[in-house]
């Protein structure tokens, strides 16, 4: 754990000497360099909505939407309703959020329709709502920060076939609650890459992403298939399953289908395979600056994505985890939107 504690400490340091951008994004299907607005035209106030604040991933979305807003020079409100189970708990957030007059709304959804009404009324009032990484599908939203979930499990399991080199595998999945609109991204792009591949998926089933619930499903997944040969699996999910494999002597090699520092240490450790990054610290950078940008009365591009990259442990030297989480010392940030 220290060389990732001084890693983390040193990468994040950089990032946060030298400017974040530019950037290379895709955006609405073209290749470019993001670059954000230097600084915001006044103190607008923004609320961000996430969905809980239980792992490293969150944390470093939570970070990435603070920095960027003091960069900008704006005013944040931050929010996390508790965990996939608390839907409710997000819409009223929502609700208390136009109730302080936000200005602008920063969503990263529980599930994917519960606040469309609640967002549409506040885009015809000319505030903006920007989707964040989960997949908020209303019509007429503002613009969409994000990586296509579908994405990371199609480049997770073109890995897999890879360095399994083509042979019949058998591969067990965990994909994390099932009314989220990530998790029915993921399911979608690991159906649509399995033609064609000599691949076996058994299914774990769908539960939030709390380490209970999860070492439940991957206790149960291998029981009843003792032999596969690879497990893809939510961050969670993943992490408790490489110390299970270990523990019970199975030759089960886990992966994730996105990174957490959890992750990137067991990858490391060599407990872990690999996983992709969507560099969840960018998106909420990105987000926020759409959110000044539509308030500002510009055009904004639909979708903004950051480039996907496979981890592994030959990979990982290279990559700058500053994109993916906070620097040590820094927990998940929730705030108040400050008057």
């Amino acid at each position: 754990m220290r060389w990732l504690t001084l890693w983390l400490s040193l990468a994040c340091q950089s990032l946060l000497a030298a400017e974040w951008f530019p950037y290379p994004v895709r955006a609405d299907g073209r290749m470019l360099d993001y670059r954000p607005l230097p600084a915001a035209s006044q103190p607008w106030r923004i609320c961000a909505l996430l969905p809980h604040g239980k792992d490293r991933y969150w944390w470093g979305v939570a970070w990435g939407l603070d920095q960027e807003a003091r960069r900008l020079g704006v005013r944040l409100g931050i929010y996390e309703a508790g965990g996939y189970e608390h839907a409710d708990v997000q819409v009223e957030q929502f609700g208390h959020c136009v109730a302080e007059g936000a200005d602008a709304f920063v969503v990263a959804s529980i599930n994917t329709y519960d606040l469309c009404s609640a967002a549409e009324v506040q885009i015809k009032a000319g505030r903006p709502v920007i989707d964040l990484v989960n997949r908020l599908e209303c019509p007429g939203l503002s613009a969409h920060s994000r990586v296509d979930f579908a994405d990371m499990t199609s480049a997770t399991l073109k890995y897999l076939v890879r360095v399994s080199e083509g042979r019949p595998i058998q591969v067990g999945w965990l994909p994390g609650p099932a009314d989220a609109g990530w998790v029915q991204d993921a399911e979608r792009g690991l159906r649509d890459a399995l033609p064609g591949t000599r691949v076996t998926l058994a299914h774990g089933g769908y539960a939030p992403v709390d380490r209970s619930s999860q070492a439940q499903l991957t206790r149960e997944l291998l029981k009843q298939h003792p032999r596969l040969d690879y497990l893809i699996a939510n961050a969670e999910a993943a992490a408790f399953a490489a110390q299970l494999v270990r523990n019970i002597g199975s030759e089960t090699q886990v992966l994730s289908f996105y990174a957490t520092e959890r992750v990137l240490e067991q990858i490391r450790e060599g407990q872990v395979l690999a996983a992709p990054t969507d560099s969840p610290v960018i998106q909420a950078r990105i987000a926020l600056d759409l959110a000044v940008r539509g308030l500002q009365g510009e055009k904004l591009p639909q979708l903004v994505s950051p480039q996907i990259e496979m981890l592994d442990a030959d990979s990982l030297d290279r990559f700058d985890l500053g994109r993916l989480m906070p620097p040590e010392g820094h927990w998940m940030i929730r705030q108040e939107l400050p008057d």
